[in-house]
């Protein structure tokens, strides 16, 4: 089991410098942890809306899954519906 990729979202959020170091860590690990900071976000719908956005913005082959203030994000070979 390959150990799961980590990166942190601080007061910026997410801009296209994220979602560029996402793709990055996807090139290597099939599994990787967003974790917020106390600085960022605080709401769980505004999370779940960043989560949205996040595989919005990464493609198809993502999915999602929030625990706490932290998002685990999965990349499938297929495309998920």
């Amino acid at each position: 089991m390959e150990p799961i990729s980590s990166v942190q979202i601080g007061k910026k959020g997410i801009s296209d410098n994220l979602i560029e170091t996402l793709s990055t860590h996807f090139k290597t690990h099939q599994n990787v942890k967003v974790v917020f900071l106390k600085n960022s976000i605080r709401d769980k719908k505004k999370l779940k809306k960043c989560a949205e956005e996040i595989i919005q913005e990464l493609g198809k082959n993502y999915t999602y899954r929030v625990l706490g203030f932290t998002v685990f994000i999965k990349k499938w070979r297929k495309a998920q519906r």
